[in-house]
């Protein structure tokens, strides 16, 4: 299970937060709901590294955020792919 260390709600992350992963800082581009189930929401929080531009997010479901929370790296331009990560903080 990922260790998080959070200073607000993660829904009340928005654009310009830092968020810190396993050391590395990511800046938040928006937070965007992926799917609507009815009774929860799968969000997505765009994240892009500001040094390399590359583009990340991090997805929970709004029910149990930290139980659902994964790390992923956007590849070839179209494709997100799971990275695993120990520690998350914002």
């Amino acid at each position: 299970m990922v260790q998080i260390k959070a200073s607000k709600p993660i829904a009340k992350l928005s654009k310009g937060d830092i968020v810190t992963i396993d050391g590395k800082k990511y800046e938040v581009d928006a937070q965007v709901v992926l799917i609507d189930q009815g009774k929860t929401k799968e969000i997505g929080i765009e994240l892009f590294d500001p040094k390399t531009d590359i583009d990340y997010q991090l997805r929970y479901f709004d029910d149990q955020a930290e139980e659902t929370l994964e790390f992923y790296e956007l590849v070839k331009g179209v494709m997100y792919q799971t990275r695993a990560c120990e520690k998350i903080e914002w």
